[in-house]
């Protein structure tokens, strides 16, 4: 805060949060102390660069008036980020009543017995978005969290449905190929018990040498060999 006998004025510089191709604005306060009008009116060294309102006014006594300065947006940025630019707040006691439309140029001329309170303010360029150390951290702290917080424990889960279905489609298979042995035992079995009876029918056909039997015997050779052929290729 600057102090005069007339106005406080807050801030003591013009602080511009700079971010390119972006207008960018701050505020003053100019605060009366007197019980009388207090004109004021506010320079620049660069007036295309900035935009002042109001540029002048009146304060009335005891009360506050607010001066919104806006920059214009920039093209470049300027080494180290500074800034050469000044302000210049000029104050004078008004007639009591004034209003801005009674505020000429001629009142802020210095002359005898003339006070004109001066406030010279700098430019001071901030960073738009300056970095934050607390999303850093939660950035550089995402990463352990996945690797041993609730992601991490995921990781089981996911391995045990990918296992899961493996280790039951082999126990089917397992058992399967067992079923199918054991059919292919019992087959076998079944056919060397026909061929014993086909050997053994062979051989009382020959001994009863009987025309009749031998029809009979080639009907029923027929059936078993049909029978055994059936039974292999379904094994």
């Amino acid at each position: 805060m600057s102090t005069g006998d007339f106005l406080n004025l807050h801030p003591s510089e013009l602080k511009f949060p700079f971010e390119l191709k972006k207008q960018s604005s701050c505020s003053l306060q100019l605060t009366n102390k007197t019980d009388q009008y207090i004109a004021f009116k506010v320079k620049t060294t660069n007036p295309k660069k900035y935009c002042v309102r109001p540029n002048t006014g009146i304060v009335l006594p005891r009360s506050v008036c607010n001066v919104t300065v806006t920059m214009q947006a920039q093209k470049e940025t300027p080494s180290d980020m500074q800034c050469k630019d000044k302000f210049l707040l000029q104050a004078v006691i008004a007639p009591n009543g004034a209003t801005n439309k009674d505020i000429t140029a001629n009142m802020f001329n210095k002359e005898e017995n003339k006070v004109v309170e001066e406030f010279k303010l700098r430019v001071v360029y901030i960073p738009a978005n300056p970095p934050s150390p607390v999303p850093e951290e939660s950035e550089e702290g995402s990463s352990p969290r996945g690797e041993d917080g609730s992601q991490n424990s995921s990781w089981p889960d996911v391995t045990t449905r990918s296992v899961d279905p493996k280790e039951k489609l082999s126990a089917e298979s397992v058992s399967m190929v067992s079923r199918l042995t054991d059919e292919k035992t019992a087959a076998l079995k079944q056919s060397q018990k026909l061929q014993q009876e086909l050997e053994l029918m062979r051989k009382q056909t020959v001994k009863n040498q009987s025309g009749g039997y031998s029809i009979l015997f080639l009907v029923v050779v027929g059936i078993i060999s049909f029978v055994v052929g059936y039974l292999i290729k379904q094994t």
